[in-house]
């Protein structure tokens, strides 16, 4: 069920649950019961675990936490051989 916000003038902003075929442009404030007015908000991605919340996620946390590299990239070895004969070759 969508969650929609509402303002009151009063007490703030509020959040409440409707289904989208009954949702009023008016709904009465839990607080003072005022009337408040629908207002528009941002679709949360917090806990959806979409690929755009993991994005978002990792790119404020690497801000303030930047990644820490051990050792520089390099290329990667030769493999090592255990023949004895190989050890009488030109080395490059």
């Amino acid at each position: 069920m969508p969650l929609y916000r509402f303002r009151c003038g009063d007490c703030g902003s509020f959040d409440q649950n409707f289904s989208m075929s009954a949702v009023p442009q008016v709904a009465d404030c839990p607080d003072c019961a005022a009337p408040s007015k629908r207002g528009f908000a941002v679709a949360g991605l917090l806990g959806t675990g979409s690929a755009a919340a993991r994005l978002i996620e990792s790119t404020t946390r690497t801000a303030s936490e930047p990644a820490v590299v051990g050792a520089p990239a390099g290329r990667s070895s030769a493999p090592v051989t255990r023949n004895p004969l190989h050890r009488k070759l030109p080395r490059p």
